[in-house]
């Protein structure tokens, strides 16, 4: 290969020689012959001596000729610097051209290999010669993450479309419940009045059931279709963790579970606080959910540097490590079974992950020996 290139290098140089000469003599013909000696009137008016030579004492004579070697030097001089610059500068135009044209072949070369290896399941030394190793490394990193994200759009479409067939499945049981029901109580005028309690209690603990189901379904549309845009302003973090410890109380107490906030006072940061009360409503949601009864659940505030953190932290089973790296994925359930009282659509975390992301900031999880760590990190 070296050889037939510098092969192909003394060949243009040859070739660039014989054409600075074949320039020369058309140069010359042009300026002398065509143009009724032009040349030779010029070199002799400016390099050429003339002086009158007399001959006996008739007074006539000749003129002699003698060429101004001085100043021809000088012409010499400026020709060859001439020459060298046009001889350098077509060099150079070449040596461009040449590099450009190997250029394009390597980029074509290079683009097929890419193609064909991206395209087959061939491996990446046999598609890519030696001599591209750093592009074949390249793209069988490039290769492994496209498979590593198709694999998780594969496994993310699988538990989305299970869910929703769970969720159609889930919807015929309580609305078949109700209707059950609301027909007794409309057929039956002289039911007893505890017994239609009874029945109306039911009947309104499936319509909630019902209620939920559904809303499961609204929320994978909502999330496939919106698109989140922050709107920051100053957050008082200290509020907005007691109001949304407010809201929750309901459910805490139904699950027996207290919250105590710890060093949350005074701390502000700029962000979304609309969306950060969904994250952090989220994360708690999911802390009363998968908490003992009648324990308690810590959220933690802490600074440090630009950086604020907030640890949600309960008591509950410890979650295995497998589940606990995809606990952040789209359409993920802690439990295989569905339950009413941790099912969902599997996308409370992973808008959580969003909109921490989007505010420059990053969500974990830790667990070990029966306790949860959330941890949320925000920029001040």
């Amino acid at each position: 290969m070296k050889a037939k290139t510098n092969l192909q290098r003394l060949g243009i140089t040859v070739l660039i020689l014989l054409g600075g000469y074949l320039i020369c003599r058309v140069l010359f013909v042009v300026l002398d012959q065509f143009m009724n000696g032009f040349f030779v009137d010029w070199f002799e008016n400016n390099y050429v001596s003339r002086e009158w030579e007399p001959i006996g004492i008739t007074g006539a004579g000749y003129y002699r000729k003698s060429i101004l070697w001085s100043k021809v030097k000088g012409l010499m001089v400026e020709v060859l610097i001439i020459v060298v610059f046009l001889w350098l500068l077509s060099v150079r135009v070449v040596s461009i051209l040449y590099s450009a044209s190997r250029v394009r072949k390597a980029l074509h070369a290079a683009g097929q290999m890419i193609g064909d290896y991206m395209h087959s399941d061939r491996e990446a030394r046999e598609v890519f010669p030696p001599e591209y190793a750093e592009i074949s490394a390249q793209m069988t990193e490039i290769k492994s993450g496209f498979q590593r994200q198709e694999q998780l759009l594969r496994e993310e479409a699988s538990r989305k479309n299970d869910l929703i067939t769970y969720l159609a499945h889930d919807l015929k049981t309580p609305l078949t419940s109700v209707v059950g029901y609301l027909s007794l109580l409309e057929e039956a005028a002289d039911m007893p009045a505890q017994q239609k309690v009874k029945y109306v209690h039911i009947a309104l603990d499936k319509s909630l059931r019902l209620e939920r189901l559904i809303n499961e379904f609204f929320e994978i549309t909502r999330y496939n279709l919106q698109q989140m845009v922050l709107e920051e302003e100053s957050v008082d973090l200290s509020f907005l963790l007691i109001q949304l410890v407010d809201e929750f109380y309901p459910i805490l107490t139904a699950h027996g579970n207290t919250v105590r906030i710890e060093n949350g006072e005074g701390l502000c940061l700029w962000g979304d606080g609309e969306k950060l009360a969904r994250v952090f409503n989220n994360i708690l949601k999911n802390a009363v959910a998968y908490s003992y009864p009648d324990s308690e659940i810590v959220i933690q505030c802490e600074r440090q540097g630009e950086t604020l953190q907030i640890r949600f932290q309960n008591r509950g089973r410890t979650i295995p490590h497998q589940k606990l790296n995809a606990i952040f994925e789209k359409f993920f359930r802690m439990d295989d079974a569905r339950n009413t009282n941790t099912g969902g659509a599997g996308l409370g975390l992973a808008i959580a992950r969003e909109i921490v992301t989007l505010h420059g900031g990053n969500i974990t999880a830790e667990s070990a020996d029966e306790m949860t760590t959330f941890t949320v990190e925000l920029p001040v």
